[in-house]
């Protein structure tokens, strides 16, 4: 899994619907999940730390869990399918840990209330981010091509002895 964290949001060009922006920690990929209007300002609103006069939803699970003396350990964004993300909220109370079916919208709205990481699986992550740092990926790729173009068969050889158990046998 990859951590990430709401880098912010953004309206798509062309259908002007919010996307919420996840980057990792090395600012080299982006993840962008469309959402609605109302998660927009969900999560606008925690982003500047506003304070409505009244609840809203999301500040109403919030204030349940603080309740119930329950903890939101983490958000995993876990899998994505014909063009839905699917996340799930790890909360924990006491000893007891749930994982609850969640929008992921919602689950970054409810972690930046409550400062909870939001991981990403990494196949999540392959299949649907965007690179930020070209750059960077471009020297990477280099790299690995150079490392790649300078192995010798030996480099592939178990050395001291391992793999040679079953030889008296």
């Amino acid at each position: 899994m990859i951590e990430m964290r709401v880098a912010g949001i953004a309206l798509d060009a062309v259908t002007r619907s919010p996307i919420v922006l996840l980057k990792d920690g090395s600012d080299r990929r982006a993840l962008p999940i469309y959402i609605g209007q109302d998660q927009a300002r969900a999560i606008i609103g925690a982003l500047e730390q506003q304070k409505p006069p009244r609840p809203l939803t999301h500040d109403l699970l919030v204030n349940l869990l603080e309740a119930w003396e329950m903890e939101l350990e983490r958000v995993i964004i876990h899998s994505l399918q014909d063009n839905t993300f699917y996340a799930v909220l790890c909360i924990t109370q006491g000893e007891k840990k749930k994982e609850i079916d969640c929008r992921p919208s919602d689950a970054i709205a409810i972690s930046l209330r409550t400062g909870a990481p939001i991981w990403v699986m990494e196949e999540v992550v392959a299949d649907a981010s965007i690179p930020v740092d070209r750059e960077a990926d471009e020297e990477e790729r280099k790299a690995f091509r150079d490392f790649v173009a300078n192995l010798r068969p030996e480099d592939f050889i178990q050395r001291g002895g391992l793999g040679n158990e079953n030889e008296s046998s």
